[in-house]
């Protein structure tokens, strides 16, 4: 009986701490997101692409997604990982989280 309280504790304890340590969907990157010049400070969500050539420069601690499509869709073209700058005449859109 002792051991089934101690298990039960254990848990409850196990997924507090996962609730506490995860992070929820109000995250957004810390630093600064270029895009053609535009910079977006602690970036969440997708951002268009709206003229070629373009640039995506990432000065946050996140990696940013480069899009094929609009809004986010279609395959990533290119990772974006921090202090890298990115060149595209095709992508339409960037996510970083």
């Amino acid at each position: 009986m002792m051991r089934r309280h101690m298990a039960m504790a254990l848990g409850a304890l196990a997924a507090a701490v996962t609730l506490v340590a995860v992070p929820g969907s109000a995250y957004a990157a810390e630093g600064v997101l270029i895009i053609n010049g535009s910079e977006q400070e602690d970036p969440s969500g997708c951002y268009a692409i709206d003229w070629y050539p373009s640039s995506v420069t990432n000065h946050t601690d996140a990696i940013a997604e480069v899009h094929s499509g609009p809004d986010c869709t279609g395959p990533v073209e290119w990772l974006v990982f921090p202090s890298e700058t990115y060149y595209t005449e095709t992508a339409q859109s960037v996510f970083i989280l």
